[in-house]
């Protein structure tokens, strides 16, 4: 079992504090992954996991036992970088038996361990090959069973299919999840990208300015976000964000859009909840998926007249931007279900998928419809 726990870290570089005052517990086996923007302490956290950089403050802990003062090499844990960093003179066979020349295994031993690996990552018919003759792909399989072969406690990767094309990330990503699996390593991953995130994670942590956002489970992260930068980070397109005020009529809570002509009715006890949330008129925030806004190509009860502004086919579906007054909502539609720009459409919004921020802190209210 390697539990990995990591109580008030701090970390300075000069002036700039990169990390702030982070916590945070990963069970045995979980598959964490750390998401944010590039400067916002994944990395660096990361580094510091394995003792790759030294912190300030707080208590870096592997099974219980803090190892802030142990060197990297005594921490068994291996590192998985996003360069391949292979040795060119040496064959993938040696390659991956490096680490385990180095600690003077014996030969079958190797041999053994080796072949192992090998087979897992299903890369066997390339143990002869040199990292010249290898696509960049399989060079990061070869990466990653050199860092597998020791069987450390813990795997760490840092952004190890960023310089990939877009197949083979696809293909590493599925191929990452299924080692995972297969292995059933403790396993932390940093990347800025959010369907890596979404696709592979456990659990994602999201960062900002080296401060914690939101931990959670990809369903947790992506459907009730804890502020505005979680909300607008993970999804594509990105959640629509628009300043409202909201006021009771006789059935419904009126929701009108700073800049539209024509508010949208909500169930009638949202008024309550943004009352007992202390939301106010003036600092308040609407945050709704595309696919929470509701398109029909005929007037209907309870939806607002819009105009299909641009249209963008993705084969699957359609994002359309629609025009409300000054206002511009992003929907998502089913293909070719708006036939061109310029047409009037009728929109309404899906109570379960509204999100209500305070303007000025960003956090979320918690409302749920």
């Amino acid at each position: 079992m390697t539990q990995i726990e990591l109580r008030n870290i701090e970390k300075r570089f000069g002036a700039v504090q990169v990390i702030k005052n982070l916590n945070l517990a990963i069970a045995d086996n979980e598959f964490i992954v750390l998401l944010g923007q590039s400067g916002c302490g994944k990395t660096t956290t990361l580094r510091a996991i394995a003792g790759l950089e030294t912190i300030d403050e707080g208590d870096v802990l592997i099974d219980g036992q803090p190892v802030q003062h142990m060197k990297a090499s005594a921490r068994d844990i291996a590192f998985v970088f996003q360069s391949f960093s292979l040795y060119p003179h040496m064959t993938v066979f040696e390659n991956i038996a490096f680490p385990l020349r180095a600690t003077r295994g014996n030969r079958s031993e190797i041999e053994r361990e080796v072949q192992a690996v090998a087979k897992t990552l299903q890369i066997t018919h390339l143990l002869s090959k040199r990292p010249s003759a290898l696509s960049g792909g399989d060079m990061q399989r070869v990466a990653i069973g050199r860092a597998l072969v020791r069987r450390p406690k813990a795997m760490l990767m840092d952004e190890p299919i960023g310089a990939l094309d877009a197949k083979l990330r696809e293909e590493m990503r599925a191929e990452i999840k299924r080692l995972h699996i297969k292995q059933g390593s403790t396993t932390i991953y940093v990347t800025h990208d959010q369907v890596e995130a979404m696709s592979l994670a456990d659990r994602i942590v999201v960062m900002h300015e080296g401060v914690l956002q939101q931990v959670g489970t990809p369903h947790e992260v992506y459907a009730h976000p804890s502020n505005m930068f979680v909300a607008q980070f993970v999804g594509s397109p990105v959640m629509n964000m628009a300043e409202v005020t909201v006021s009771e009529a006789a059935q419904h809570a009126q929701v009108l859009l700073r800049g539209a002509p024509t508010a949208f009715n909500l169930p009638s006890t949202l008024t309550a909840q943004l009352a007992a949330a202390g939301a106010e008129n003036g600092n308040l925030t609407l945050g709704i998926r595309p696919e929470g806004v509701l398109v029909s190509r005929e007037p209907r009860e309870g939806f607002v007249t819009a105009e299909a502004h641009i249209i963008e086919p993705l084969g699957s579906h359609d994002i359309i931007d629609l025009q409300l007054g000054d206002q511009m909502l992003r929907a998502r539609t089913k293909s070719g279900f708006v036939q061109r720009p310029g047409v009037a459409v009728w929109a309404r919004l899906n109570p379960a998928q509204a999100h209500f921020f305070n303007s000025s802190t960003g956090a979320s209210f918690g409302i749920r419809l």
